[in-house]
């Protein structure tokens, strides 16, 4: 019994430790990007980027439910930077 107590806390720790190293990644990332984001919203004339947000929103209610139906999205370690795509 004292083994399978030993592998359920070794992976409790790895998976709060990588919990840990995404969230600094996340707040890094967030820190760097901050001044990239407010060019981007004093350049948006057009309101390009709101309307994306929006949709965006829109969207990401259709996987919370997936979420909720047991199907997962998962980003990974350098997911917080998925919205860089709108830089293409």
């Amino acid at each position: 019994m004292s083994s399978i107590h030993t592998i359920r806390t070794a992976n409790l720790f790895f998976a709060d430790a990588a919990a840990v190293v995404n969230g600094f990644a996340r707040l890094a990332s967030h820190l760097v990007t901050a001044p990239i984001e407010r060019i981007a919203e004093a350049c948006d004339v057009a309101g390009i980027l709101v309307a994306r947000r929006a949709a965006w929103r829109a969207g990401s209610g259709l996987y919370r439910a997936a979420g909720r139906e047991g199907h997962r999205c998962r980003r990974g370690l350098f997911g917080c930077l998925h919205y860089l795509s709108e830089l293409t």
